[in-house]
Parts: C-alpha cells; structure tokens; sequence
C-alpha cells in the first residue's frame, strides 16, 4: 500500500466531501434513533411489554476503510471477530469506500465512522466538512520515502540526481524539501515524475529510484520479496510531518444526535486494538481469516512490525495530541498549500476514549 494511493483519494475527494456536506443535515435534529447510524436502515424497537423478553436489539452501523484492508485495521476486525462489538450492542459492517471514499461515507451519513488520515482532515476541514478525528491509529507516522539499497540513497541529500516517483501532488515535492533542506540538499535537483497507479516494484525496477511508502506494507513486502530497501521516514527528519496517519473518524453529526453510540463504538475499537497490540499473531491471523484473499505471509510479518506502533510512547491506543495537527497545519499553510489555518479544537477529540481499552 503505497502513500500515492491514500494521498490521491485525500485529493480527488475533498470537493465530494464539501458538495456532499452542503446537501446533509449535520445539525443536530435531536430525534434520531440509534439504530439509523451511518446504515441507512431502521432497526424495530422494543415495546414495554417485550423489551423484558426479547434480546437486545444490535444497532446497525457501517464503518467505512480507507482502502483495501490491511494491517492498519487489524482491530477493526478483531473487535468484530471477538464479539467487542456486540457485547457493546452494535452490529459493524466493514466496507471498502468504493470510489466515493470513506471521508465522503462519513459525512453523507452512509457510514457512521471511517478510516482517513490527518492530510485529509485538514483539507476537509478548511471546506467546512465536519468531520472529526476520534483516534489516531498508529501513533507516529510509519511512511517515508523507499529505494532499493542499490540506488545508495541514506539520507535526504542523496536524492539529488535521482529519480522520484510518485502522483503529481505539491505536498511531495514540500515534503522532499523538508526533510532535504535540513541536510543541506537541494529539491530542484531530484527528478520528479509521475508513475500513476504503477506498483512500487515494478516502478523502482523500470522507471525511478525511489518512492513515498507505508514500511508497515510495501516494506515489510519488500523484506518477504528479498529486496532490502533503505528507508528514510519523514518523522527523523521534519517534526512537522510526523503527523498522524491514519485516523479513525466520525461526523459531528453523529457525535451530537448520538454520543453514546461513538463511545460504545469506541470502547470496543480500543479492545480490538489492544488485542493487535497485545497478540500480534492472533491478530495477524483474524485478519486473514476475515479477508482471506490477503497474502496470510505478508499479514503476519506486517502485523509483528507494525503491532508496538499502534500504542507506541501514547498514554493509551487512541490518543492525539494538538500541536501534531497544529504542526501540520502550519507547515502546510506556510506553503501556501492551504488558503487560511486550521482551527485545531475542532478537528479532532479524545473524548470518546476509554482510560483502558
């Protein structure tokens, strides 16, 4: 999974967001029963005479991926698979986003959570969608720019007189600047070039000598495949974009017809990530099972890697932190690649975090 796919949906989806937010109710209408969340059914209600008889009714709600599942949702599905969910009175739907992305599901009110990422949000934000971050799922940012060990590249500077590749988005070649500045390189001199949908692979055996990954994926697939890679994350060298990717997410929408049902939701996601945390083999493994046709070699590996990361130095799986938006934010409006700055409070919370998962 690759950073050029995660970025290009951020991208393209922000004005379907913003058109899709203007034509919502995201006030808040104060009678919308529980079992409406994010599923667009009704589920029946129990009556005074039954509500002592019958079972309890499981709300309905969908939570959309940012991408194809991997092992960033790993506790999605562990929640799912070892009744987290239900023992909070909710039935979870994990869905793929489709072409409309997770980000626009939220908002729409299609699904009631999803996964995006902070570069999203903010741009989202600043279009007026009301969208909120809930957690941060890997605490610290895990991408960064990959070559094969042959291309000789161990820092920054060495990527003068080679060739990037990646989508055609300013935040690249910002983020190369960024991290090359510091050490005295020079951007103009990297050869940037679009490889569209082309996979890393193929891409650094043809065409570049280095791309923008997630290691969690395509580098511990690297590792499999024989193939080291010397990887230069972007946190060990510009604060400002170890930033967090990716984010579970949910509307304001739901937050004030339902704050209840986020909680629930919430309380069981953390347990489901404490799981990974705690079992990163079982983990791995209820990952496969719920999408068997994943390679169960590169699910295990991924899922040993990325498990410590999850939590890392947080107080609690989950947690953000203001000034890692608010660094973000800046840097970006510095560059004149956001037109005003973020307001930081409103974009996310920790609110619906349990103290213990």
């Amino acid at each position: 999974m690759g950073v050029k796919k995660v970025l290009m949906l951020c991208l393209t989806c922000v004005l379907v967001i913003a058109i899709a937010a203007c034509g919502s109710n995201n006030g808040n209408s104060g009678n919308n029963k529980v079992s409406n969340a994010g599923n667009g059914g009704t589920a029946p209600e129990s009556t005074p005479e039954t509500a002592t008889d019958a079972p309890k009714e499981l709300t309905k709600i969908k939570v959309a991926l940012d991408w194809t599942p991997n092992t960033n949702h790993t506790g999605l599905y562990a929640a799912q698979e070892l009744g987290y969910y239900k023992e909070e009175g909710l039935d979870v739907e994990i869905v793929q986003p489709g072409a409309a992305g997770a980000d626009t599901m939220v908002t729409s009110g299609e699904a009631a959570f999803g996964i995006s990422a902070q570069e999203s949000l903010t741009l989202a934000r600043l279009q007026g969608v009301p969208l909120v971050s809930i957690a941060a799922i890997i605490q610290h940012n895990t991408s960064g720019f990959a070559a094969p060990v042959d291309r000789k590249i161990k820092s920054p500077k060495d990527f003068e007189g080679k060739t990037y590749g990646g989508w055609g988005s300013p935040a690249e070649e910002a983020a190369l600047k960024a991290i090359m500045d510091p050490e005295g390189g020079d951007v103009k001199k990297v050869k940037l070039v679009n490889i569209g949908e082309a996979d890393y692979f193929t891409a650094v055996k043809r065409d570049i000598d280095f791309a923008w990954i997630f290691y969690a994926w395509t580098g511990i697939e690297a590792e499999l495949r024989g193939e080291p890679l010397d990887m230069l994350y972007l946190k060990d060298y510009a604060p400002q974009l170890d930033y967090y990717t990716p984010v579970l997410t949910t509307s304001e929408k739901q937050i004030a017809d339902d704050p209840e049902l986020v909680k629930a939701f919430m309380k069981a996601t953390s347990k489901g990530y404490q799981y990974a945390i705690d079992r990163p083999e079982e983990a791995a493994a209820v990952l496969s099972k719920a999408v068997p046709d994943l390679d169960a070699k590169l699910v295990l590996a991924s899922q040993k890697w990325l498990s410590p990361k999850y939590k890392d130095d947080a107080p609690r799986w989950g947690e953000q932190k203001a000034e890692v938006w608010q660094n973000y934010a800046d840097w970006m409006y510095g560059l004149k690649l956001l037109d005003k700055p973020l307001d930081v409070p409103g974009t996310f919370t920790n609110d619906f975090l349990p103290d213990t998962p």
